[in-house]
């Protein structure tokens, strides 16, 4: 069988399995789809060919032998560089990680590997994993391989973009401020941002994170089908007792009513036509399903949520992150860091315990509106896929990427759930659609959007043919 790299992860799973094609033979495939489209996308910046097929050799051995493998046995995958995988260097997009080798698996890796998923590659990240757009001065620049013109999302833009053009059938990525779920949105493909908690993560290579770190950032899975990012969530929440904050809570809950509220313009952002027609198509797609949507003229407040986001950022650690930004010297970082400078400057000496007691509040609030609505369908994105750098072009346009990204932002805080779903194209730009649901209910979110994709998405994998 060839062009086994078009293929979604539950179909090779299931024909790796019954031995109807071997684990060498997809993985000789994928690091064919690698060689082909990566030199013009360059989403993944390391992978090890001997290392691949000796993965995929030991699936197939295992499988002669009769062993009972994993639910990704032989399925190519891809692992984001800012997180462990032993022997190969954690850059997290920094010159001065370049020689940062892990030495042992972070447990995303390790809960890969003991599904018997091949990792064929390290995908690409911005410095810091700081920005919705991937460019650094040690991997260069990630392309979008439906518009060479607009910004493969950050900071998993390589993830995204590698999925979405058939390199590896589940991405890995991170999410602290939007960077599974834009990526995602961006390269028209799907992407879970799981609850704090249910994918174990940490970097051996690093310090212990701080605490905005600790609350908000989780990893999860980027794919083609909501189908393969269940089985990627499924994969990755396997149990590991080095994070000390996960949480075994299983992957169904209770039945709950299928009850949705639809809000269009969250606490009044601004948001393009374009996104307004992909929520009410994504709503009528929902009704379709037998779900009960609501319109809602607000929600509680997301740009409270983002403004103490950005507080518990700096509040803990700016004066070190903005001195290894000036010794990185990557040019993107810099602006991030000198935009936020008279802020951070400006922070009362308790803002870390100021800013949790009103997360508890803001927590409830969106707990208590949850179990009202147990679904929020919401924009992604304020605007279509921005053009590449848009955030570089000057102050107005900084402060128009920040409001645009306001839920993207803003989730985090309450360490919830949120699901990307890819609906369609306008023009050459992907569209798509954001699912919201209380902790650990991240069965809700995906049954919700299988109901959404099987109205329509983008066609994927795709060749990145531009003009």
């Amino acid at each position: 069988m060839t062009d086994t790299w078009k293929l979604p992860a539950t179909k090779l799973a299931a024909l790796i399995a019954s031995r109807q094609i071997s684990a060498h033979e997809v993985a000789k495939d994928a690091l064919a789809r690698l060689d082909a489209v990566n030199p013009r996308l360059n989403a993944v910046v390391s992978h090890r060919r001997d290392e691949v097929l000796a993965a995929a050799g030991s699936v197939d051995a295992a499988l002669r032998k009769g062993e009972v493998l994993g639910p990704l046995a032989g399925v190519p995958v891809t692992v984001k560089v800012n997180t462990d995988q032993a022997g190969h260097a954690t850059t997290n997009g920094l010159m001065m990680q370049k020689n940062l080798v892990a030495t042992q698996d972070s447990p995303v890796v390790t809960n890969f590997k003991r599904a018997g998923a091949v990792i064929v590659g390290r995908t690409n990240t911005p410095a810091f994993s700081l920005r919705w757009f991937t460019h650094n001065r040690l991997h260069g620049r990630t392309r979008n391989p439906r518009d060479i013109g607009l910004t493969p999302g950050g900071s998993s833009g390589g993830a995204a973009a590698a999925v979405a053009s058939g390199i590896g059938a589940i991405g890995h990525g991170t999410d602290i401020g939007g960077s599974i779920r834009y990526p995602a949105y961006a390269c028209g493909v799907h992407g879970l941002r799981p609850s704090l908690g249910r994918v174990p993560a940490w970097n051996e290579s690093g310090p212990e994170r701080t605490i905005g770190g600790q609350l908000m950032a989780v990893s999860g899975p980027i794919a083609r089908t909501i189908a393969d990012v269940r089985l990627g969530l499924e994969v990755m929440s396997g149990p590991d007792a080095r994070d000390p904050w996960y949480t075994p809570v299983p992957l169904v809950g209770r039945p709950v009513s299928r009850k949705v509220a639809l809000c269009l313009r969250p606490n009044g952002m601004a948001v393009e036509p374009q996104v307004i027609d992909a929520l009410v198509d994504a709503a009528k797609r929902l009704e379709a399903a037998g779900y009960h949507v609501e319109e809602v003229t607000d929600t509680p407040s997301f740009r409270d949520a983002t403004d103490m986001q950005i507080r518990l950022w700096l509040g803990d650690g700016y004066a070190g992150f903005a001195e290894a930004v000036a010794r990185e010297g990557d040019p993107a970082a810099m602006m991030i860091a000198e935009a936020f400078r008279e802020m951070a400057t400006g922070l009362p000496a308790d803002v870390i315990g100021q800013t949790l007691v009103k997360r508890a509040t803001l927590t409830r609030l969106f707990q208590q509106f949850l179990d009202e609505y147990p679904l929020l369908l919401v924009p992604v994105s304020g605007m279509l896929p921005f053009a590449d750098d848009l955030d570089m072009a000057g102050p107005e346009a900084f402060a128009q990427v920040w409001e645009a990204q306001l839920i993207q932002t803003g989730l985090p805080l309450m360490s919830l759930p949120g699901l990307v779903v890819s609906t369609g194209m306008v023009g050459r730009a992907p569209m798509g659609v954001q699912l919201i649901a209380s902790r650990y209910r991240e069965d809700l979110l995906l049954d919700a959007g299988a109901a959404i994709e099987a109205g329509g998405v983008p066609p994927s994998p795709i060749d990145p043919t531009w003009s």
